[in-house]
């Protein structure tokens, strides 16, 4: 990105630093010591179990996106953006998203929103826990988790949390632009008119 081009000095010298610090943050990353991880069974949307090695698909890496489930607007607004490049991801790694929604409805919710890649689910398993994906009553975060593979060992490499303004979903930063920012949106379901921010997604 060519900052020197931007609004202002100030806009352009803070777009500087945030570049800055990112590139300070992928080099922390690098450095922290990967965390052993087990090869833990979760189930493929028909049921069918399926071990996190398996959805490494014959890489040495795996991107896991943890999803909360059907009940949440924001991260499903966070997979819908997945449809139109997950498979550039699944190009270069494993790549699967991860649901505490049983099979059937993890299914049945995937099918409804168009999503084409991979999806696990981690219903009756200490996964996100042992994920730190969770909080002490074992409801779900969004987020997401990297892995590596050498000799049938897995470690996780990094891992980071969603939230508005994150680095993985573009709406947010684009919306900073506006004049008002958000101004108060928030994500639907669905866009039809008499389809409120809650509730179960028109199909």
């Amino acid at each position: 990105m060519n900052s020197d081009f931007l609004i202002n000095d100030e806009i352009s010298r803070l777009s500087k630093e945030v570049l800055a610090a990112k590139q300070r943050l992928s080099d922390a990353i690098r450095r922290a010591a990967p965390e052993p991880v087990e090869d833990v069974t979760l189930q493929r949307t028909d049921g069918s179990p399926v071990r996190l090695a398996e959805l490494f698909a014959g890489k040495p890496d795996l991107i896991i996106w943890h999803n909360m489930g059907r009940k949440c607007v924001y991260c499903t607004l966070w997979a819908d953006g997945l449809r139109g490049y997950a498979e550039h991801l699944m190009n270069r790694a494993g790549f699967a998203l991860c649901s505490p929604d049983d099979p059937r409805t993890l299914k049945e919710f995937s099918e409804s929103r168009g999503w084409r890649f991979p999806c696990v689910s981690a219903a009756g398993t200490t996964f996100l826990k042992a994920m730190k994906m969770c909080d002490d009553k074992g409801d779900p975060w969004p987020g997401i988790s990297a892995f590596h593979k050498e000799n049938q060992r897995i470690v996780r490499t990094g891992y980071t949390y969603f939230g508005p303004g994150d680095d993985f979903c573009p709406i947010w930063p684009a919306l900073d632009l506006l004049k008002q920012g958000h101004n108060g949106w928030s994500p639907k379901f669905s866009y039809q008119p008499d389809v409120t921010t809650i509730g179960t997604p028109t199909r």
